[in-house]
């Protein structure tokens, strides 16, 4: 099977800017207009910036791998379910299951996003990322090669992704277990 040709530089470019731009999310959460807290809507942001920017963008030969389609794929899923909950929401017209759907949802799509599909094609990176010496530029100022720096990122994704994922419980319970309060009353 033929390799897939990279990814159009226009296209990348376009959600460059859309994903530089959701940095809103953690400004809007650090005046308060939506109740996340600052810390996790940056490292959701800056997760999903370096997957895209700093790995799919910059390396053409993991741009066809299927752990681009996993995690965009997740990610969409969970983006449309989120969005739409947050919309209905402002007009006061969500239904009920679309709120258990919008806390439920990442219990599934989250660990598929973030194993199969950010964590391994980090790892799959890892031989061009060092072939090439990617980032060395800016990564002369430091004691580290951008490939030291992706290799011990690959050991604490688990420990940040379990503290986004115990977050992302710790609102369904809130926001669940509210819904069953009011539905009791």
């Amino acid at each position: 099977m033929a390799p897939t040709p990279p990814l159009e530089s226009s296209s990348v470019s376009l959600e460059g800017l859309l994903q530089a731009v959701s940095f809103l999310e953690s400004i809007h959460a650090a005046v308060g207009l939506v109740p996340t807290g600052v810390l996790v809507s940056l490292m959701q942001w800056g997760g999903r910036t370096h997957f895209l920017l700093a790995i799919v963008r910059q390396i053409p030969e993991v741009q066809s791998h299927p752990s681009v389609f996993i995690t965009f794929t997740a990610w969409c899923m969970s983006e449309v379910i989120r969005y739409s909950h947050y919309a209905l929401s402002c007009i006061r017209i969500c239904p009920w299951w679309l709120t258990y759907l919008r806390y439920t949802a990442f219990i599934f799509l989250y660990p598929i996003g973030v194993a199969p599909g950010e964590m391994w094609l980090m790892y799959e990176a890892l031989p061009f990322v060092k072939e090439r010496n990617l980032y060395s530029n800016f990564f002369n100022k430091f004691p580290i090669s951008y490939y030291s720096f992706l290799v011990a990122l690959l050991m604490c994704y688990p420990i940040l992704w379990l503290k986004l994922y115990l977050h992302l419980f710790k609102q369904r319970r809130s926001k669940l277990g509210r819904q069953q309060r009011k539905k009791q009353l």
